[in-house]
């Protein structure tokens, strides 16, 4: 999984805010105890509220999914397609002849794609129907 370089940042600062609160509280129970007990305490519901706010933003964006955007990747030697793959000639004198089929069903549009083909394979979120997939094939 790539992180992006605002995730990565996002990362570091809450990691960096979390030492010195941290730090903090530690310097509290050796200066005060009892004031150390209460800070904690208070310091713990902060976090976990704030821990709450996000999960909430977490799932209401779909962040296990591609976040409502198209990511359509493909390995080497690897086709992909966000949609339909309808009526192509992939091979050497690979050859589409005659007409259509009629064409099934489609995800509904405007949906998040994630297609991922591995190393010379061949992937599409939407219908694959009327190629010739391969070397020396033909469709009729």
């Amino acid at each position: 999984m790539t992180v992006s370089g605002a995730a990565r940042t996002t990362a570091w600062i809450v990691a960096i805010a979390a030492g010195l609160v941290s730090a903090g509280l530690i310097a509290a129970l050796v200066v005060n105890p009892g004031m150390a007990d209460r800070t904690a305490s208070v310091t713990g519901a902060v976090v976990g509220l704030a821990a709450l706010v996000l999960s909430v933003v977490a799932l209401a964006r779909g962040s296990g999914s591609s976040g409502g955007r198209r990511q359509v990747r493909a390995g080497q030697g690897g086709i992909a397609a966000g949609g339909d793959v309808v009526g192509n000639a992939v091979g050497d004198r690979s050859a589409v002849v005659g007409t259509s089929t009629a064409p099934g069903r489609n995800r509904a549009a405007g949906q998040p794609t994630d297609v991922r083909a591995g190393r010379d394979g061949i992937a599409a979120a939407g219908d694959v129907r009327d190629n010739a997939l391969g070397d020396d094939s033909e469709r009729r």
